[in-house]
C-alpha cells in the first residue's frame, strides 16, 4: 500500500528546499572578500581572452 502524503506539507517542504538552495548560491556569490571577487573577475576575463584568441574566422 502506498504511503499517504499531506500535499500541503510536501509543497511547503519543496518551497523551503528551494529557498535554501537560493540562499546557498547567494552566500557563495556575496560572501567573498573584495580581493577574491577581483581575482575571479580577472580569471574570467583571462579565460574569455583565451577563448577569443582561439576562435576561428568564418568566411
Amino acid at each position: 500500500m502506498a504511503e499517504i502524503i499531506n500535499l500541503r506539507q510536501a509543497r511547503k517542504a519543496l518551497d523551503r528546499a528551494a529557498k535554501h538552495r537560493v540562499a546557498e548560491r547567494n552566500r557563495a556569490a556575496n560572501g567573498r572578500t573584495g580581493a577574491e571577487k577581483k581575482a575571479s573577475k580577472a580569471e574570467a576575463a583571462r579565460q574569455q581572452r583565451l577563448l577569443d584568441s582561439a576562435r576561428r574566422e568564418t568566411e
